[in-house]
């Protein structure tokens, strides 16, 4: 942009420059040929009261020793002598100032000559003639013209310099108001710029700083808020706590407890995912629909096994499923399957999309949950036999949706993008909806192929 704003510059200056100085150059050759046309017309002038007087050529020589342009002055008696150096006037055009009487000018080769007629007693003509060569025409012209480049340089350097100082400042401006924006958008609430330069950049700079403060000030109340619900849903936790345990030992129980226990767990993930800014790990730039590609070493943050995380979640969910007499087949790899996510992004994709089985299918609708690996990324496949997603492109693009799959797609969706991963829904061989979640694997990975095992889950094989 600053090369731009110089090359601008020396543009306009330049065309502004060659529109005065081609006008000036002409005007001074015109003036420098007037005045050499004009003291000739005075030279020849100034010979008349002279041939008036006599027409001796000695007494001519001697009078006109003084005067300018005497080496060019020729003087036409009437008998034909001259009077001075050779003459250049054409015989026609002589003859033509002697019969009219008139002054000639005109140009002729090497120069421009003037006639003078004088008339003389007796009604006789005498012709003074000045010749003036071309170079006293443009005499002085070409030191004008000098004069004038060298201006018409300066004026251009000049403007270039100037032109760059304002593009510098410009561009200056214009860079770290981006610079400020990117730090911002990866994350650096502190970010602000000092607004300098041209009066439309300073505002966009405050604007900037008035927007990051807002940013702020929306994300501390959020935190309160959060913090807020942590204490109003752990009291009901507590009571509930109690209440279960005034039941009497027994299956029931157990599987209470342990649902309570899960519910406190999924209860700390959520706030404590909440508090935590989105500029923070792959999850937050995929929530802010940012192309990870940019992003740092996924090996660099927190990472998981999605084998053993699906595991985990598919035996909290078989019992459930046997309690719906759903068949449910669990499929796990025995390869290791790390992720740059943490373990609770993991289980919130799996109890997303096994959720929605659960809600969008009737009771005893059969299910599986398959994790495979391949070369670079990890895949996880849940499907049923149900009636299937109608709009897949639309379901994907629900987004956050609630009330309908979208919710879980939308979870399943931001996982994959943090690890540059896809999420694809088709039909599956069970004849319901196939979901398939692509993972990228993280770095340093073996990737030696290996067997994968099949277990089923919840007493029931698919």
């Amino acid at each position: 942009m600053r090369r731009s704003l110089a090359g601008v510059a020396l543009a306009v200056t330049s065309m502004v420059a060659l529109s005065f100085l081609i006008p000036l150059g002409l005007l001074v050759m015109s003036l420098a040929r007037e005045q050499s046309v004009t003291a000739a017309e005075q030279s020849a002038a100034a010979m008349a009261p002279i041939l008036a007087l006599t027409t001796d050529p000695a007494e001519l020589r001697e009078a006109g020793t003084g005067l300018r342009a005497a080496e060019h002055l020729v003087i036409h008696l009437p008998d034909r002598a001259l009077v001075g150096g050779a003459g250049h006037a054409p015989p026609d055009l002589l003859r033509r100032a002697e019969e009219e009487r008139e002054s000639i000018s005109r140009d002729v080769p090497g120069g421009w000559i003037y006639l003078q007629p004088v008339v003389l007693p007796q009604d006789r003509v005498a012709v003074v003639e000045n010749f003036v060569p071309d170079e006293e025409l443009r005499r002085g012209v070409a030191l004008s013209w000098i004069v004038m480049a060298g201006l018409a340089v300066l004026l251009l350097a000049g403007s270039v310099l100037v032109a760059d100082r304002l593009g510098s400042a410009v561009v200056g401006a214009a860079r770290r108001l981006a610079e400020a924006s990117r730090r911002l958008g990866a994350g650096n609430l502190d970010s602000r710029v000092h607004p300098k330069g041209p009066p439309e950049l300073r505002e966009a700079g405050a604007a900037f700083n008035t927007m990051a403060d807002r940013m702020t000030d929306l994300l501390a109340v959020e935190r309160e808020l959060v913090a807020d619900l942590s204490h109003r849903l752990r009291t009901p936790l507590t009571a509930l706590h109690l209440a279960v345990e005034r039941i009497p030992e027994g299956t029931e129980t157990r599987r209470i407890h342990s649902a309570v226990a899960e519910l406190e767990r999924e209860l700390g993930a959520i706030i404590d995912e909440a508090r935590t800014p989105l500029s923070v790990g792959p999850m937050g730039r995929a929530l802010r629909g940012e192309d990870t590609g940019d992003a740092p070493p996924a090996g660099d943050g927190e990472r998981c096994e999605v084998a053993g995380a699906v595991r985990r979640r598919a035996a909290f969910w078989a019992v459930l499923a046997g309690q719906q007499d759903r068949p449910c087949r669990v499929q796990v790899t025995d390869e290791p399957t790390p992720v740059a996510l943490p373990e609770n992004d993991i289980t919130a994709v799996v109890d997303a999309l096994v959720g929605n089985v659960f809600r969008y299918t009737p009771a005893g609708t059969p299910f599986e949950i398959s994790v495979d690996r391949t070369a670079h990324t990890v895949e996880l496949v849940v499907q049923d036999a149900g009636a299937g997603i109608a709009d897949p492109d639309g379901a994907l693009a629900r987004g956050a949706s609630t009330g309908s799959t979208g919710l879980g797609l939308d979870i399943a969706r931001r996982a994959a993008l943090a690890t540059h991963g896809s999420v694809r829904i088709t039909r599956g061989p069970l004849g319901g909806a196939h979901l398939r979640v692509t993972l990228g694997l993280a770095p340093c990975v073996p990737e030696r192929p290996r067997r994968r095992r099949a277990r089923t889950a919840g007493g029931h094989r698919g």
